[in-house]
């Protein structure tokens, strides 16, 4: 076998292997019911913030996947970092407010269509639309940033740490087996974000960092490169989706009304034009910028959570006036 045959089988294998943690991705979310307004609505009205933990685990699984990949010298690239501007801050509060009226984040719109909320299809429409105007308005364009990222220089520290919560959480997953309760109708949020970020981790060794609002984004922006092969992987995380949706006897035929296909598009309309802001939808900075650190990403991310909280703190207390 020649070296160029040898690696066009590696690539294919690779996206092969891709194709199969998109699924999966997609599987935990809709079993996970994963999703940023869930959790801030979990911290509104059940004054818990499980499912917030859950999201920052997603976080660290990443984070002791990419130092374990450095380790051995096998991380590709280091995801860019983009200067914290104005636009950062609006963006998050986009993202957020979108968020908020879609009633789903980029996430969650994932887990309601896998559940038969047909309506959650115009998510990904109405995103698209919304980085498309930015692009065409040639609004806000993000400047890349040479920041270091400080997980890195302190990975000595953070790996042991890092290993020892896997080991914790793996063992716990070993015992909800045991118990049957894993196969649930519902996921812990702590299992679904797990297999979510150890998917990710696969997935950026094999075919680079992915998220499936970046390949909204690119084709609205123009960028044609690896769009197909992109396309095909999104195909294969609401495949996965669908697949959790049947399997928990979710799944079912339910026609979507006006309203929610109008609110959904606006919605995603707006995620849409928050991300292109950023740059960046909450699946990549929750699985990118937050765990390598990078100020940009927790700048929005924290004013997306803060906007969702606030929308629905000011929603709360106009149904307590009016009652």
């Amino acid at each position: 076998m020649s070296l160029g045959q040898a690696s066009g089988l590696a690539g294919i294998i690779g996206f092969a292997v891709a194709l199969l943690c998109a699924g999966l991705m997609g599987y935990a979310i809709q079993r996970g019911a994963t999703c940023t307004v869930a959790a801030m609505d979990e911290i509104v009205n059940h004054r818990r913030a499980t499912r917030l933990v859950a999201i920052a685990e997603a976080s660290i699984w990443v984070t002791g996947g990419l130092l374990l990949a450095s380790l051995f010298g096998v991380l590709p690239m280091r995801p860019a970092s983009y200067a914290v501007t104005g636009w950062t801050l609006l963006g998050g509060m986009l993202l957020g407010y979108g968020a908020y009226v879609n009633r789903a984040c980029v996430f969650g719109a994932i887990a309601r269509i896998g559940s038969g909320e047909w309506a959650y299809l115009m998510t990904p429409i109405g995103f698209f639309i919304g980085c498309w105007l930015i692009a065409v308005s040639g609004t806000g364009r993000a400047m890349r940033f040479g920041a270091v990222s400080l997980t890195f220089d302190a990975s000595r520290i953070l790996l042991p740490f890092l290993l020892a919560l896997a080991g914790w959480r793996l063992w716990q997953a070993a015992l909800a087996v045991r118990r049957e309760r894993f196969a649930a109708h519902v996921w812990a949020p702590h299992h679904a974000t797990a297999l979510i970020g150890i998917t990710f981790v696969i997935m950026l060794l094999t075919v680079g960092a992915w998220a499936y609002t970046d390949v909204l984004a690119q084709i609205a922006h123009g960028m044609t490169a690896m769009v197909s092969s992109g396309l095909i992987l999104l195909l294969a995380l609401f495949a996965g989706a669908l697949l959790g949706g049947w399997t928990a006897g979710r799944l079912s035929l339910r026609k979507p009304s006006l309203a929610d296909i109008v609110r959904c598009l606006v919605g995603g309309l707006l995620m849409g034009w928050g991300s292109s802001l950023i740059p960046g939808g909450n699946d990549g900075l929750i699985l990118i910028g937050l765990p390598l650190l990078l100020p940009y990403a927790w700048l929005a991310f924290g004013a997306m959570c803060v906007t969702i909280t606030a929308a629905m703190v000011v929603a709360k207390l106009m149904r307590l006036t009016e009652g």
